[in-house]
This record gives C-alpha cells, sequence and structure tokens, in this order.
C-alpha cells in the first residue's frame, strides 16, 4: 500500500473517529430535560427577586432550557414553600427562600405547612445581605455611639421599627438591645416602604431593615445609617461602620438561597448547584447585584449546607427566647 494511501486511510479513520466521538460527547454532557421555573414567595421588585432575575438571565444559556422567574406571594413566602414542597420528582423547579421562610416560620407557626429540612434540599446560596440601624434625621446623630448613650439615658426612647413583627429585623433588633442592655419596644410595620417613610418624615425616630432597603434613603440623606451588622463593611456602602466598629459585639446577616424540593433527584440537584455557582462567579454578574444593593455569594452546596447549620444555630435560640408568636 502506498505512503498516499495510508495518509488517506489514516484521515478516513480519524474523521470517523471524530463523527462518532462528537455525539457521545454530547450525550455525556449533562443536561435538564425541561425548561426550569425559579419560584419567588414575594412580589417583584424586592432583593429577593431582583437576585432570582440576575441568575435567571446567566442561567437559561448555561442549562440550555429557558429558565423563568415566577412570583407566588402570599402568607409571608410560605405559600410559595407549600407549593414547591408538593412538586413531582419530574418537575424543575427551585425556589429561592430566605431565613423568614426556612429559618423563623417553622419555629413560630404550630404548623408551617412544611418541613424546611426534611421538604427541601439546599442547593445554592447566592446572596447574603446586612441589617442596618439607621435613624431620622430628627435626632442629629451620626454615630452609633451617640444613639447609645442617648437610650442609656433614656431607655424609654429604644423604640425600634422594624418592616414586619417575626421578621428577621424583628429578632435582630432584641439582639441589639441585648448588647446595648435596654429592651427596646418593637414597633412593626406592613413592609420596608411605610417604615421608611415613617423614619424620613420624622414619626419614627430609630428603624432597623435590611440594608438594601434603607440604603437609597441614606444615599438621599433623607435617614443615616449608623452601623452595619455584617462581619466587614459592604462593598457598596464602605463608608458605614460595622455594629462591633461601633462598640457593640454583635453581628449576624441573612441570605437568599435556592432550594429544590426533595422530590428531585440528586443528580439533578447536583447539576443545578454546579451552574448556579458558575453563574455566580461572572463578573458581570457581580457588578449587577451590587449596583442593585445586593451581595453576591459564589458557594457550593456543600458550604450552603454548612452556612445553613451555623445559621440555624445562631438564631433559633434568639427566636426561641422571645417567645414571639404570630
Amino acid at each position: 500500500m502506498t505512503a498516499f494511501l495510508c495518509r488517506r486511510k489514516l484521515a478516513a479513520w480519524c474523521l470517523a473517529l471524530a463523527a462518532g466521538a462528537a455525539p457521545l460527547a454530547h450525550a455525556q454532557a449533562p443536561a435538564l430535560d425541561g425548561a426550569l421555573t425559579l419560584v419567588v414567595g414575594y412580589t417583584a421588585g424586592g432583593s429577593t427577586d431582583r437576585i432570582a432575575r440576575l441568575v435567571a438571565e446567566r442561567l437559561g444559556p448555561k442549562l440550555g432550557v429557558a429558565v423563568t422567574v415566577e412570583n407566588r406571594p402570599g402568607e409571608g413566602g410560605r405559600l410559595a414553600a407549600k407549593e414547591v414542597r408538593r412538586a413531582a420528582a419530574g418537575q424543575n423547579v427551585l425556589m429561592l427562600g430566605n431565613p423568614a421562610v426556612m429559618v423563623v416560620a417553622p419555629l413560630v407557626f404550630k404548623d408551617a405547612g412544611y418541613d424546611a429540612e426534611k421538604d427541601f434540599v439546599p442547593v445554592s446560596q447566592v446572596s447574603s445581605y446586612d441589617f442596618a440601624l439607621a435613624v431620622g434625621n430628627k435626632l442629629q446623630l451620626d454615630r452609633a455611639m451617640f444613639l447609645v448613650g442617648r437610650l442609656w439615658a433614656h431607655p424609654e426612647e429604644a423604640v425600634f421599627g422594624v418592616p414586619a413583627t417575626g421578621s428577621l429585623p424583628h429578632f435582630f433588633g432584641l439582639m441589639v438591645g441585648d448588647a446595648l442592655s435596654v429592651q427596646p419596644q418593637i414597633k412593626g410595620y406592613g413592609g420596608s416602604a411605610p417604615l421608611s417613610a415613617d423614619l424620613s418624615g420624622g414619626s419614627l425616630p430609630i428603624a432597623i431593615d435590611t440594608l438594601d432597603s434603607l440604603y437609597g434613603q441614606h444615599v438621599a440623606g433623607k435617614i443615616r445609617i449608623l452601623a452595619v451588622s455584617g462581619k466587614k463593611r459592604v462593598s457598596f456602602a464602605p463608608t458605614i461602620p460595622t455594629f462591633r466598629e461601633a462598640g457593640m459585639k454583635i453581628d449576624a446577616d441573612g441570605w437568599n438561597t435556592f432550594f429544590a424540593p426533595a422530590s428531585m433527584p440528586p443528580a439533578k440537584v447536583q447539576l443545578l448547584a454546579g451552574k448556579i455557582r458558575e453563574v455566580m462567579q461572572e463578573p458581570a454578574l457581580q457588578k449587577a447585584a451590587n449596583a442593585a444593593y445586593i451581595t453576591p455569594v459564589v458557594s457550593t452546596q456543600a458550604e450552603t449546607v454548612q452556612m445553613l447549620k451555623a445559621f440555624r444555630q445562631q438564631w433559633e435560640p434568639v427566636v426561641r427566647r422571645s417567645g414571639f408568636q404570630p
């Protein structure tokens, strides 16, 4: 056989091998068997909804399927949890949960309608958020230590407005009271909007809410945030000190984490966890999240599980000790 024929046979063999390998590689690549729905238990526009949509628009191309966000508000997020819990094994659905739904509600309701640990599988944490202590301009305070001195002298003025009783800001307010050795009166509102309105309007002197809910008015000069609850300063608000920097030995944060119904096959959970982590690593997403006053988090499924374990250990005693009942 001539060298030319040998080369032709070798080339033909290589082409055949490549043609056969392509379908094989494609078959071995993990894929999702249909569109994916990301369920948010709140109305559109909030921080939970915003991070869900940032993830959705980037996750679809990575999975090769349509990814949509579905808002199912009601019962403080519990309605969405109850619906996702009942999802069939073949249904591609994740819920973006937060501490109010996955930690607090199971502790304070006799029957929340779901078991947060048995009915769901953690997939990936995608954001964290600080709580903020803010005052209205009537108090004319620009440092937390000045507020501390005022409340020590006038403990009856320790009235903390929070977006809702039973919310994480409510329980963080109790933590702040313990740190200051005062007994705060918690005044619950019907959400962050009316809370911020009263704070900037002067009828409420002190408020505790999530940083993203208050930061816009802080930037506008309508209120002043004195401290944030994280272990370090927030990247988009670097001038605001932490509680520890202000002399109070407390820190805490909240989170948004994707959960799958327990019926979802483990292989699919692992696929989604990996792809979501890839999305959260993208610089463009991180930039967009910071612009929306959201702190993005890159996390593996194992790291998410450990985070939830530590979070429950920190907050369950606080919630139970409060004696709060809806």
